[in-house]
């Protein structure tokens, strides 16, 4: 087996849809009323997608597929790939195709590939933060609503780890969750009753004593929710490495190195995906 790292891929189908859809929200019923009548519909053209900050890139494939969607036999060919870090100035890719379709498609391209090369960005600069330690960054579910799939793919292309996709492939016990079940104990003996084997459960915890608790309980993993850099500390000791520890709120570039050193396994950060400014990005004709 190759020692290479394994290229990041989206499902083909999940950026068709995607595509698809934005180009309808673009279009609407009456097409692009600005190109159309300017452009012949046989010229062709050759553009060039350039970066005008660093950062690392994600989501090349959903700009290709912008531009094929509204030309089959468009020529899009990367310069790289998705999780690299480029300079500002770099050249992306090179699109050749109908130039109206190079147009049309111009800002759903670049929505796309900027957006999520600014979540690849942000991740990437956290990633860099707590290097040397043994924590890694993982996403939450604070994301746009149907872009999940392609923004979580960009946490991964700037060096994060994704936490669970939805409500549906692990389960995390959190205050209210408790506080309706009458209590922790009950919680966890009607998951126990009803979740499969392979389902990871982790508890949301705000203090020693809740953490405490927690650890009396067949679970995987804890979340240590707002808690001090001391009082984490002391919760990492206390789990001794029995669970995973995950830290949660209170995460931003100046504070996440200090919450590294506690000894957490993971820190999820939701400015991953909700306040990540987009990489400027331009289609620069040729």
């Amino acid at each position: 087996m190759s020692g290479e790292p394994a290229k990041l891929e989206l499902p083909p189908f999940l950026v068709e849809r995607a595509v698809a859809a934005a180009l309808e929200e673009d279009l609407g019923q009456a097409g692009d009323i600005t190109t159309d009548p300017i452009i012949p519909p046989h010229l062709t053209a050759e553009a060039e997608i350039v970066t005008r900050k660093a950062g690392v890139i994600a989501g090349l494939d959903l700009a290709a597929a912008s531009f094929k969607a509204l030309d089959p036999d468009a020529q899009f060919v990367a310069d790289v790939a998705d999780g690299a870090h480029v300079a500002a100035g770099a050249r992306l890719a090179r699109v050749q195709g109908k130039a109206r379709a190079l147009l049309t498609a111009e800002r759903t391209a670049l929505n796309f590939l900027g957006h999520l090369s600014g979540i690849a960005t942000l991740t990437a600069a956290y990633v860099a933060a707590i290097e040397g330690t043994k924590a890694r960054i993982a996403c939450t579910r604070k994301t746009t609503p149907g872009l999940r799939a392609f923004e979580k793919y960009a946490v991964r292309a700037g060096g994060g780890i994704n936490h669970r996709y939805g409500l549906y492939d692990a389960v995390l016990v959190k205050d209210n969750h408790i506080a309706a079940a009458g209590g922790l104990a009950q919680a966890l003996a009607k998951l126990r009753a009803c979740t499969g084997h392979l389902v990871k459960v982790q508890v949301e915890v705000d203090t020693l004593d809740q953490l405490d608790e927690a650890l009396r309980f067949p679970i995987d993993a804890v979340l240590l929710d707002n808690m001090d850099v001391a009082t984490m500390k002391k919760a990492v000791a206390m789990v001794d490495g029995r669970v995973l520890t995950e830290a949660s709120g209170g995460v931003n570039l100046q504070t996440v190195r200090k919450i590294a050193e506690t000894g957490v396994d993971l820190i999820s950060v939701g400015a991953l995906t909700h306040s990540a400014p987009r990489l400027d990005l331009a289609l620069e004709w040729r």
